[in-house]
């Protein structure tokens, strides 16, 4: 009787109040449990059909990683290998490429490299060990980012020219 009186006496909506401590913990935990892994969010060919790009983003986040295969060029399997090898690590086949978006790829992140696939889906061919950071790789990642933004650069050029020539009119008849 005493355990209903003081439910009684308490108001409804402190009953409901979820301890700030045990919702930071519980999400602190519900991120933790993915911070190891990327989902893949998309399978593109490149705009001359020699690369597959395959995109992919952290469970909880907004950053992109993006990794790129020899596609096959003469109709042969044999031409893209390391695709072949992504796939069947991730348990996919060619023939079902579709399911593997959704898939969650093991993956490390490191703050000056960025993400790198563990090297059983993607392996490294230029004496990497799957430790190793990857610092000399700043000129693939420039080339990375020129494909990615190519459509923007040429845009931005073609605009920044017609500026100039809008300039130098204006200087040479003012």
């Amino acid at each position: 009787m005493a355990d209903r009186a003081s439910r009684e006496q308490r108001p409804t909506d402190e009953r409901s109040v979820v301890d700030d401590g045990l919702k930071r913990r519980l999400m602190e935990a519900y991120l933790n449990d993915e911070e190891d892994a990327l989902v893949v969010t998309a399978v593109r060919a490149e705009a001359d059909g020699a690369d597959v790009v395959v995109e992919m983003r952290p469970p909880h986040g907004d950053t992109t990683h993006t990794e790129r295969f020899a596609g096959p060029k003469h109709g042969s399997l044999d031409e893209c290998e390391d695709l072949l090898a992504f796939l069947e690590a991730a348990g996919v086949s060619p023939l079902e490429i579709d399911d593997v978006v959704g898939t969650r790829i093991p993956a490390t992140f490191d703050a000056e490299t960025g993400w790198q696939v563990d090297e059983a889906y993607v392996p490294r061919d230029d004496g990497e060990s799957s430790g190793a950071s990857r610092v000399g790789s700043s000129g693939g990642d420039v080339v990375e980012w020129l494909r990615t933004y190519r459509n923007w650069l040429l845009v931005v050029l073609i605009v920044g020219v017609e500026l100039l020539f809008v300039v130098v009119l204006i200087l040479l008849f003012a």
